[in-house]
């Protein structure tokens, strides 16, 4: 496939590329829609096997943030960005410097955030060279680390599902299976655990499973078993795909609700969370807290109000699923729906 067929299968757009010699930058900007406003996404820094494998996560990432930024409300498009990892030895500053300039260049129309492999220190590099940058230190007039958001958000979902599926204004004492406690699952498990859920997690990294199992308790398991845990919610926390033909029936639990993006590793694996009596939170819904913040952020950083608006993501999925229920269909295409008719408004 080549990359016009990639771009007119994701609905696309415009996607620039970038390449310096000097520092090693292989870097792609995938943006999807700016109907709703510039667009607003992350940077994910991390080993491809090859080009087309992060053209493609770029396509995917940067679509899923025009659909979380419409569901929210917040006025953005989407977009994303990823940088190849060089194989050999680089000057990390030198690197993001030039993607700085990269991102720079496009002259607002992306605004580039944290992600997976990037870090504040990242967002500051870039932020020497560009303003176009969230995520930044709060003595630069940043929020700093999006993670505590995201997760926040998340567990405002749980809830919103507990709500939905048991009648319950409480999440103490459900069991609760995390896939993934790096940044966000961690900080997710930290407010599961302070409102009184108990936690199972795995995680491909033993240290970090081991840190939620000191800190806060949590039963570790292999991460291979971690979809067949008998427990009231399974929370995908790790990288895209979780939720598959090989693991979707393994799943005992009565609802599906993380943080990790594209958890569906196909469209139809929606109508078999369903089919299965399990309610699933689409994923770019209820993982939109760390986007709702940096957007303040973009706007003028109010921490209450970003916080406020977090919190409303509990409202967010309550009416996906209450829709789902009325029309009988998968949430998540009741999310694209709504997502679409914002999208239509918008060019109205």
């Amino acid at each position: 496939m080549n990359v016009f067929e990639h771009l007119q299968q994701h609905d696309y757009g415009e996607v620039h590329f970038a390449r310096d010699a000097a520092t090693g930058l292989q870097a792609i900007v995938a943006i999807h829609d700016t109907r709703l406003g510039p667009a607003l996404g992350g940077c994910r820094f991390i080993h491809y096997p090859h080009e087309e494998l992060a053209l493609i996560d770029a396509l995917r990432l940067a679509r899923g943030m025009t659909y979380k930024a419409a569901i929210t409300g917040i006025p953005h498009g989407g977009g994303k960005s990823v940088i190849i990892r060089p194989p050999r030895a680089f000057d990390r500053g030198a690197l993001f410097r030039a993607f700085g300039r990269f991102v720079d260049g496009l002259g607002g129309r992306y605004i580039t955030a944290e992600d997976s492999g990037t870090s504040m220190e990242d967002m500051e590099t870039i932020r020497s060279v560009t303003k176009h940058v969230t995520g930044v230190k709060p003595e630069h007039g940043g929020s700093g680390d999006p993670s505590p958001y995201t997760a926040l958000g998340v567990r405002r979902g749980i809830e919103a599902c507990v709500k939905f599926v048991y009648k319950r204004d409480s999440i103490e004492g459900l069991h609760i299976a995390v896939q993934g406690v790096g940044h966000v699952g961690f900080w997710l498990c930290k407010e599961l655990h302070d409102l009184g859920a108990k936690l199972t997690v795995a995680d491909i990294d033993p240290l970090k499973a081991e840190r939620a199992h000191r800190e806060l308790g949590a039963e570790v398991v292999p991460l291979d078993q971690i979809f067949s845990v008998d427990c009231e919610v399974f929370a995908p926390c790790a990288l895209g795909s979780a939720l598959n033909d090989d693991t979707i029936p393994k799943l005992k639990c009565k609802i599906v609700a993380g943080a990790a993006n594209n958890q569906l590793a196909e469209t139809r694996h929606g109508e078999d969370l369903m089919q299965r009596g399990i309610l699933y939170a689409p994923d770019y819904a209820i993982n939109a807290g760390g986007l709702v913040n940096v957007a303040q952020e973009h706007a003028g950083y109010d921490e209450p109000k970003s916080r406020e608006r977090v919190m409303k993501i509990y409202d967010t999925i309550l009416e996906i699923a209450e829709r789902a229920q009325r029309g009988m269909q998968p949430t998540d295409r009741i999310a694209d729906t709504i997502v679409e008719e914002k999208l239509a408004r918008a060019v109205r």
